[in-house]
């Protein structure tokens, strides 16, 4: 199975591109676990709930990989480590030997091109620049393949294919 994670900073688009690249490409895709988890609990989060959150993640995309050869996730074990390392200043060594087995083929890096837009759940509305930073930065120093998209509505969709095309079209001719 091919991974593909559409990872970034909040209020990106990652959800609607990972819905809408998994409809383009006619496979699944694999919401964030996270939304659901902290809808559920109904009270404050703790370090501990992410890791919980990483490990149902994690056991939600392999569990949908079964069934299909590429998969589209909104989210990765950089949003929970990285999400780790803002709120709490560590992060869980579960998520950072995930993050060191890099199961994902390629990383679309979601810039912050499009406007915040509000949700109870986002907590870092002026953080943007330093945040998209530690995604970079941390896609970079672990030489993970990433492109970063740009654009707003079908344009960043239009830029997203292209870059998973390119991907693709490699993935296979290294298959071959």
């Amino acid at each position: 199975m091919i991974r593909i994670s559409v990872t970034g900073p909040e209020s990106t688009g990652k959800s609607w591109l990972a819905e809408r690249l998994a409809l383009h490409y006619g496979t699944g895709w694999m919401p964030e676990y996270a939304r659901q988890y902290l809808e559920e609990i109904n009270r404050p989060y703790t370090y501990d709930d992410i890791l919980v959150i990483a490990q149902k993640q994690h056991e939600n995309e392999n569990k949908a990989g079964r069934s299909t050869e590429l998969l589209f996730c909104d989210t990765d074990f950089c949003v929970t480590s990285i999400w780790c390392t803002v709120k709490y200043g560590k992060c869980h060594e579960w998520i950072s030997a995930k993050l060191d087995q890099n199961l994902y083929g390629l990383y679309l890096l979601c810039d912050i091109d499009l406007p915040w837009k509000y949700d109870p759940m986002r907590e870092h509305p002026e953080m943007r620049k330093e945040l998209f930073g530690m995604y970079h930065n941390l896609l970079e120093s672990e030489k993970f393949n990433f492109r970063i998209v740009q654009g707003t509505g079908e344009e960043r969709l239009r830029n997203a294919i292209r870059m998973v095309d390119e991907y693709l079209r490699t993935a296979w001719n290294q298959k071959h």
